[in-house]
């Protein structure tokens, strides 16, 4: 089975579609405003206006007020969850939507344990840890760390790129790869060309 892609921090309708054209199978929305791929729902909405037939939409959320994700749920059409603060697994599951759990990963990080708390997700994302900073850093983490034997899809995120990718398939055997900073040319900005490298890469690794 093929690896699937998301790309995240998507904040316009041009890097949406380069993202889809190019073979992505969803992208994300961050919903964080201390981000810099920061959308509100107005932009979030244009962002997706042009989007074809099964695409999956992420929306992503730091420790958000419950009022908030509801609101963003009625205006936006997000078909799939990501948390990446300290939501508890209850918290995850009240949204009536399929849900990832991003954890960031370092040496002593128990993601057998991750997995068996939010064994009702639908992957556990995995991201690089960075005291203070919750996600989209652009470092990578410590592959060696993953289990063999989780018993959940993983989603690897974590410094990622054109470069990198076929490697880190090969070496993970991920269900999915998570890129946003390795396919930019600035902050919140995709570049088509990088997204084209990032998907060679991809198909290159199953080779």
């Amino acid at each position: 089975m093929r690896t699937r892609v998301k790309i995240c921090g998507i904040t316009r309708a041009e890097d949406a579609i380069a993202a889809v054209s190019h073979g992505a199978d969803a992208i994300g929305l961050v919903f964080v405003e201390a981000s810099p791929r920061y959308v509100d729902i107005a932009k979030a909405k244009a962002a997706i206006s042009r989007l074809p037939p099964f695409i999956t939409v992420v929306g992503l959320f730091v420790d958000a007020e419950p009022a908030y994700i509801e609101e963003v749920l009625k205006e936006v059409r997000l078909d799939m969850l990501q948390f990446h603060g300290d939501e508890t697994p209850e918290e995850c599951q009240r949204y009536a939507r399929p849900y990832m759990k991003a954890i960031r990963v370092k040496s002593d990080t128990n993601l057998l344990q991750y997995a068996l708390d939010y064994q009702r997700a639908c992957a556990l994302l995995l991201d690089a840890h960075v005291e203070g900073v919750a996600g989209g850093t652009g470092q990578r983490f410590d592959w060696t760390l993953i289990p063999s034997d989780l018993p959940v899809p993983i989603v690897l995120a974590g410094g990622l790129n054109p470069d990198n990718v076929a490697d880190a398939i090969r070496q993970v055997r991920p269900y999915a790869v998570d890129v946003s900073g390795g396919v930019e040319s600035q902050k919140g900005i995709k570049d088509a060309g990088k997204i084209a490298a990032f998907m060679r890469g991809v198909t290159d690794a199953a080779l």
